[in-house]
């Protein structure tokens, strides 16, 4: 399912009156979710976000989805609708607002202004908003649109129906069906149910937890093991979750009023975003219980609550720092309690084991999913897309919004409730709706496109490739001087090693072999810089091989005199 169609081809023109869907992002993947609509030679996009990197992209801040497919398109497009404002739905927005910055800007408020702060960072005028609400029609070109409410893990999330005259799809964004959500907006399955009477011709949704059986569990489930949390601990009590987890920390500040105590947010994005969500009302903040971080310090420790940043280990973040005794203000303590509010994203696992356990050895009692009922997940599991798919009746399915294994397990639950077309793709892969039937048509370029600092597209796969290696294999560098008079090694090889705490002086029986070599080479008349580097090469990277077991990135320099 990694690669279901590796033997596509560029997708043919487009048949009059149909819709191609070009999904440039998040399948496959969580994260960068971003989906292209064409139809009549207008393009809508939905969503635009990041993926943030593992172990396995060293170097790398951000991962965006490759634009290179509708990049000579962009004056086609009609809009830019965000279905949330997570940063894998809109991060990358502003990378590609960079390369047409009037694109029209299509969300709910809260979504709108999170984006909007961060257009701000990246020194983008402001473009075209239109700010909707759950029950709103507005229309862009050929594209009709309305919105719905979904419930997720973040307020004022909404799914969008797309009418065209290819059909109604219906994109659900990430949603759950919470029947108890913390701000009382429920997913609106009466409207799912009343597009379903007029017709879904193709249904894309959100796959993350088709494979969790059963109903995901409510948010209000958290409050009291948070107040229980709050009630066995006698020091100071750190909080880590998203930054946009404004339901959560709503929780953490309700809890925290009750037992009197005082909370202040560590982390840019933190203070940045609850700022925000408080001042459009979808925080609210009990009376007196905030304080600046600084302040928090002169309280007694029992009275101190920090929300940060952090739940997913990341090495710059304010509970790596923390948790590695370089944070400037914030110092654990023994006896302090530590709360992971969040779930563990795939490939974030041994960076989060890393910060749990530099919290632990410092004294800090930590509490997370895996010991206690801190998270819930945002997303719909298996009983709930059971009943969505009973509720629209769909003629054609499209799985999107996960890995592999989540979208087959969506796959097949359509299938068990009477879907009969139900079309698996990948990140690049075209799909088209045509006369009601959606099929795979063939597939664009679409590859990883890598933000490293300000560098954005320039790091490659043989780069990163490079990186793994000098982190994991370590780096020799060769330097020999050849005389091109005598045709013999006149110094060296000098031999520098960095990485598994290798010294230069370890290398000391194997120059002479490399001299050996060179020499011998250059009396059978080799002379080339090019052939005598290989040659160094091969050699002391069979005794590295041999010798420390290791496949180190080797540079070997020639050098004539």
């Amino acid at each position: 399912m990694s690669h279901p169609h590796p033997e596509l081809s560029a997708p043919p023109e487009l048949p009059k009156g149909g819709l191609r869907v070009i999904p440039l992002g998040g399948l496959g993947e969580i994260g960068r979710n971003m989906t292209v609509f064409e139809y009549d030679g207008r393009l809508l996009i939905v969503d635009c976000g990041v993926l943030f990197p593992d172990e396995h992209h060293p170097g790398v801040d951000l991962i965006l989805p490759d634009f290179t497919a509708i990049r000579d398109r962009l004056d086609a497009v009609e809009a830019l609708v965000l279905t949330h404002g997570h940063e894998d739905h809109i991060g990358a927005a502003p990378y590609l607002l960079r390369e047409r910055q009037d694109i029209p800007l299509v969300g709910s408020e809260l979504t709108l202004a999170l984006l909007n702060s961060k257009l701000r960072e990246h020194r983008l005028r402001q473009t075209p908003f239109h700010t909707v609400k759950e029950g709103d029609k507005i229309s862009f070109g050929p594209f009709d649109l309305e919105f719905v409410a979904v419930n997720h893990s973040i307020p004022d999330a909404l799914a969008v129906a797309i009418r065209t005259g290819a059909g109604l799809v219906l994109h659900t964004g990430d949603f759950k069906m919470d029947q108890l959500p913390l701000d009382g907006r429920i997913t609106d399955l009466r409207a799912f149910a009343r597009l379903g009477e007029e017709g879904v011709d193709l249904f894309l949704t959100d796959s993350t937890n088709a494979d969790v059986p059963g109903f995901t569990t409510a948010e209000k489930r958290i409050t009291p093991v948070l107040n229980q949390a709050f009630q066995e601990s006698k020091q100071r009590i750190i909080v880590a979750c998203f930054a946009s987890h404004i339901h959560r920390v709503q929780q953490v500040l309700d809890v925290a009023a009750a037992h009197d105590r005082k909370v202040a947010y560590v982390g840019r994005s933190m203070v940045r975003n609850m700022a925000i969500a408080r001042d459009l009302g979808y925080l609210t903040v009990p009376p007196g219980v905030m304080v600046d971080a600084k302040q928090l310090a002169d309280l007694a420790p029992e009275r101190q609550v920090l929300i940060s940043t952090g739940s997913q280990g990341e090495p710059l973040s304010a509970l790596a720092r923390i948790a590695h005794r370089n944070h400037h203000f914030v110092h654990l303590e023994d006896g302090d309690t530590v709360i992971l509010a969040s779930s563990m994203i795939p490939g974030n696992e041994n960076a989060i084991y890393r910060v749990i356990n530099g919290l632990t050895r410092l004294g800090a009692r930590v509490v997370h999913k895996g010991n206690a009922l801190v998270h819930v997940s945002g997303h719909a599991s298996a009983g709930e897309l059971l009943y969505c798919y009973n509720i629209v009746k769909p003629r054609n399915v499209l799985p999107v919004h996960g890995e592999s294994r989540h979208m087959l397990a969506n796959g097949e639950l359509a299938k068990q409730t009477g879907v009969e077309n139900v079309v698996y793709a990948e990140d690049g892969v075209v799909v088209d709706l045509v006369d009601g039937v959606a099929s795979v048509v063939g597939k664009v370029e679409c590859g990883y496109v890598f933000v490293d600092g300000q560098s954005v597209g320039d790091v490659t796969e043989s780069e990163l490739k490079d990186r793994r290696i000098l982190g994991e294999e370590g780096f020799v560098s060769v330097i020999v001087v050849v005389d091109s008079v005598s045709g013999k090694v006149s110094a060296g090889p000098e031999i520098h090693a960095r990485g598994h705490a290798w010294e230069d002086s370890d290398f000391e029986s194997i120059k002479q072999p490399i001299v050996d070599a060179v020499n011998r080479a250059l009396s059978e008349g080799s002379t080339d810089t090019y052939q005598l580097q290989q040659i160094i090469r091969r050699t002391i990277g069979r005794w590295v091989s041999g010798t420390h077991k290791r496949r180190p990135m080797i540079i070997p320099v020639v050098v004539e005199a």
